[in-house]
């Protein structure tokens, strides 16, 4: 049995909600470059210019990539040799509290939904954690604004829903959407479970690097042809109406009910962030 104290891990916490708002991974940047490279309107492509251009002043400086800093979301697979010392929840709450703080990001969350004042440190986190073989801790703080994450739809299908019904669906999401979500988007598309099951693949897909393929063929060629989908729409970044509307559909899927089928779109807006940690 590994012990690992929570001083570890709220401090873990906070060097991960720094480093995800002001540092954009890699595979994101390089799809927005190649984005501007291929888009074919000039307001686009001037604005995924400038976006680009953004992502560059932020690592010099050490600012935040937004101003939106998020609500941070923090997914841990705790295994199961591990005995941790201390609270891991108020551990996790608390290295928000420091990131957030220390790291002068903006304080997003409000203590209640409909008496709103706000927290002024940006907790509670929303936690969600898994058990796993080992005896490490991964954790994974994924800041998720509110431009993005209010354009997220669900819909609850008959097992008689084909494939493209769930395309029109993922597709008419998007262009409801329009610009509001910060085009060009990620989408994070959670199939099967439950209502909360779907919606929480939805949310975690949007960690998954845009270069890494999805490991099923048949979901790998059903992101492609979402993608396709959105694309047509002609939103384009910011909204002003170009072929480049979204970087990547990302799919999880779950065995689900006889009779239902649960889909689910987290919408993530150009910088969908996320940074993670192995203690």
């Amino acid at each position: 049995m590994r012990e690992i104290s929570s001083d570890l891990i709220r401090d873990t916490v906070a060097l991960l909600c720094r480093k995800a708002n002001r540092e954009l991974s890699p595979d994101i940047a390089l799809s927005l470059a190649s984005a501007r490279d291929k888009e074919q309107s000039p307001a686009c492509r001037a604005a995924l210019g400038m976006i680009c251009d953004n992502l560059s002043c932020a690592a010099q400086s050490g600012l935040a990539v937004c101003q939106d800093t998020g609500m941070a979301v923090v997914f841990a697979e705790i295994g199961q040799d591990v005995h941790i010392i201390g609270s891991f929840e108020d551990a996790v709450h608390a290295g928000v509290a420091k990131g957030y703080t220390e790291g002068y990001l903006r304080a997003s969350v409000v203590s209640d939904p409909l008496r709103r004042t706000n927290t002024g440190d940006n907790t509670p986190a929303v936690i969600h954690t898994r058990l796993v073989p080992g005896d490490r801790i991964r954790i994974t703080v994924e800041p998720k604004g509110f431009g993005s994450e209010n354009m997220s739809a669900m819909r609850m299908f008959t097992p008689a829903a084909t494939a493209e019904d769930i395309i029109d669906f993922v597709k008419d999401v998007a262009r409801n959407a329009g610009s509001n979500p910060c085009p060009p988007m990620i989408l994070g598309v959670g199939i099967g479970g439950t209502m909360e099951k779907a919606a929480l693949m939805a949310k975690h897909a949007l960690t998954r690097p845009l270069d890494r393929e999805n490991p099923d063929s048949f979901y790998a060629a059903l992101e492609k042809r979402m993608l396709a989908a959105v694309n047509s729409c002609g939103i384009g970044a910011q909204g002003f109406g170009g072929t480049e509307t979204a970087l990547a559909v990302l799919i999880e899927s779950y065995p689900t009910h006889i009779a239902g089928l649960p889909v689910a779109v987290n919408m993530g807006c150009y910088v969908t962030r996320h940074a993670e940690a192995e203690i």
